[in-house]
């Protein structure tokens, strides 16, 4: 296999190889246990990670401390840690019958032919345990580092419907460990609803799982409707168990949700077939699984057997190769989604894979398809790994037709003819349109948002009744709805007179205290959020100042570059929203800066991030200090940024900053910091 996944054939030695697997490697299970937001598929992972044993088993010499190999989990940075009792270890995933095979002929010679075996399925998720005191739920924890502790999510479970807070038929303590994960359904809804609120949609099922149970909030937790499968007993006192299956029957009795498919097996051939049944039946389960798990039934060869510093020795985890299939290209579609977010998707002869029927799959955007070398007509590879969605790997290029022509994405609007622009931190073409039919409910809720107008009360669904109803067509007419006060109690779209009425008083106290940063960063310029604004409107005074500069004048405004400005020119190049503009002006929204004297200008020229929770002040506050004193607020941390203001829970960032030798600092750090200064 070694070949077939080395991916570093560039003549360096393979000393610079393994160091670069290790720091890719590290890099992503960052991305994928801390952040939830992973860049690579799982299979990808896999390959790296194989390529990493291959060149350890082969090399022991050049095992580093700081290898993932030498890891179960990763350390666990957010919220309240707990100690594990049992470590919540990891599997030894393997990739071929052969390597199945051995697994079993190895038990078989060593604890007798009869030694039974589960074949299960492997769920795709977040392992957590669940501690019960007298049948009591007592405490949740994640996996964590697997060995010392994880993070206490105890609150977060108990909204999860499939975690039962008492059992019935209690003993005097039990651990159990299962899978949170979220059903393909679910996964559906949620990213939805972020898309139509304009929010950063999430990978996969899994990731958005792992967020969830992570976050503080138990309201989103019990939205988002997670799931639990159970499967292994971790510790008992009071009942002890002969074999694995007993441990589920008693679960059962308790009402807790086990691995609902598994097979019971004995010979290799019996096992082989169990991963072949559970790989076929995937398509039609609810949820996404990873593969499946072979585990020894009997409790008591298990503790013969052991564990290795990250493995039990009495279990595998098969992982199904990715299932791919050649099609046809028929056509690309391409639609404007509430986002305004231009997406091409494509259309081509119906296949079969992984059990489901499929004939659609998203292009993303003109990059991937460029990288692909994609045209109309052509015979595509399609595959599903882990995951459900359908994806694009390439093209049979000898099978491409003679009037081939490679595809170009329009560059105007499907849905309202709008020039598209693209963001200068991304790859997606955006409509920018405040008009756009596709974009009307998203850009309204954009504009209203916290970090806008701040328009409180004034929540999406309202906005879609009035979209709906015909009483708002763009952000300008959100201030005609006073005028039309009647007629919104007649409808009830707003509710009664008294909602009615709070609303559009909170209209009112949007248009009177917001500035012009809050105006600007309303419309939905694409690379222009809170902070560019800010920028903007000190750097340039007005709204109607920006809109008339040329791309290399706005680019002498700190951190926009050349894409984002050709980006605010654009949209004020749009003769719509030019229009737009002037209504909004006519409302009396605030265009212009207000003169103001500020505190200092000791902070002149660094860069602060903020995050965790300040003692006595909150983020809002602590911005608008630091730029009083002529500092400047980013929302991540990069190599540029100066400090990192940190309070409590500050997870990541911290850890970011510190790896890139960014001083984290306190809020009385800072507060020292303006009294010397000044």
């Amino acid at each position: 296999m070694n070949d077939q996944i080395s991916i570093f054939d560039n003549g360096t030695s393979l000393e610079n190889e393994y160091r670069e697997l290790v720091k890719t490697l590290n890099y992503h299970c960052d991305r994928y246990y801390n952040e939830d937001t992973p860049e690579i598929s799982d299979y990808e992972y896999d390959m790296l990670n194989q390529r990493l044993k291959a060149i350890e088993k082969e090399h022991p010499e050049l095992i580093s401390d700081d290898s993932p190999s030498r890891r179960v989990g990763w350390k666990a940075e957010k919220g309240i840690l707990v100690k594990h009792n049992v470590p919540m270890l990891s599997l030894q995933d393997v990739f071929d019958r052969s390597e199945v095979d051995s697994f079993v002929d190895e038990v078989r010679a060593g604890y007798g032919e009869d030694t039974e075996f589960l074949v299960e399925t492997k769920i795709d998720g977040l392992s957590m345990a669940l501690r019960y005191e007298n049948g009591d739920l007592k405490l949740a924890v994640t996996r964590g580092d697997g060995i010392t502790e994880g993070e206490d999510v105890t609150m977060n479970a108990r909204v999860i419907s499939d975690v039962v807070k008492k059992m019935p038929n209690p003993i005097e303590y039990i651990e159990i460990r299962g899978e949170v994960y979220m059903t393909r359904e679910a996964f559906r809804i949620v990213n939805e609803e972020a898309e139509e609120e304009g929010k950063p949609t999430f990978a996969n099922p899994r990731n958005c799982a792992a967020g969830t149970l992570r976050q503080q909030d138990t309201r989103i937790t019990k939205h988002r409707n997670l799931s639990l499968f159970i499967f292994n007993v971790q510790e008992t006192r009071g009942r002890t168990f002969r074999t694995h299956s007993e441990g589920y029957e008693f679960l059962r009795e308790n009402g807790v949700k086990t691995i609902e498919l598994y097979y019971t097996c004995r010979t290799k051939d019996e096992v082989w077939d169990a991963i072949q049944k559970i790989g076929e039946a995937r398509g039609g389960l609810a949820y996404d699984i990873d593969g499946a798990v072979v585990k020894i039934n009997d409790l008591s060869v298990r503790e013969k057997m052991g564990n290795t510093i990250k493995f039990p020795r009495w279990a595998i985890a098969y992982k199904y190769p990715p299932e791919e299939k050649e099609t046809k290209l028929l056509s690309i579609e391409v639609a404007t989604g509430r986002t305004g977010r231009v997406t091409p998707v494509a259309v081509f002869e119906t296949i079969s894979l992984c059990g489901t029927r499929v004939s659609r799959a998203t292009l993303h955007n003109q990059d991937f398809i460029d990288e692909l070398g994609l045209g109309i007509g052509d015979t595509i590879v399609v595959y599903k790994s882990g995951e459900i969605i359908p994806k694009v790997k390439g093209v049979n290029k000898a099978k491409r037709p003679s009037d081939w022509q490679p595809y170009r994405m329009p560059d105007t609007c499907p849905s309202c003819g709008a020039k598209l622009v693209r963001n200068a931190s991304e790859a997606d073409l955006k409509c920018v349109n405040l008009r756009c039919p596709g974009t009307v409910v998203n850009s309204i809720a954009n504009f209203l948002s916290r970090d806008c107008m701040n328009c409180k009360g004034f929540g999406i669904e309202y906005i879609r009744k009035l979209v709906d109803s015909g009483f708002i067509h763009d952000i300008g007419d959100i201030y005609e709805l006073a005028g039309r006060r009647n007629e919104l109690i007649e409808a009830k779209i707003l509710g009664l007179a008294k909602n009615t009425d709070k609303i559009l008083a909170a209209i009112e106290e949007s248009r009177v205290s917001s500035g012009p940063d809050r105006v600007l960063a309303g419309l939905g310029i694409p690379g222009i959020g809170k902070a560019s604004s800010k920028e903007l409107i000190r750097c340039f005074r007005s709204i109607d100042n920006i809109a008339s500069l040329s791309v290399e004048e706005l680019m002498t405004a700190g951190d926009i570059g050349q894409i984002t400005a050709e980006s605010i020119r654009g949209f004020f190049d749009e003769e719509s929203n030019r229009e737009l503009l002037t209504r909004l002006k006519g409302y009396g929204l605030n265009f212009e800066a207000a003169e103001t004297s500020a505190a200092g200008d000791s902070l002149n020229g660094l860069s602060f991030c903020i995050t965790g929770t300040l003692p006595g002040m909150d983020r809002n506050e602590a911005s608008a200090l630091i730029e009083s004193y002529g500092g400047k607020v980013t929302s991540s941390v990069s190599g540029k940024t100066n400090y990192l203001l940190a309070g409590e829970g500050a997870g990541s960032k911290a850890a970011k900053a510190q790896s890139l030798g960014v001083p984290v600092i306190s809020l009385d750090d800072l507060m020292k910091m303006l009294e010397d200064r000044s």
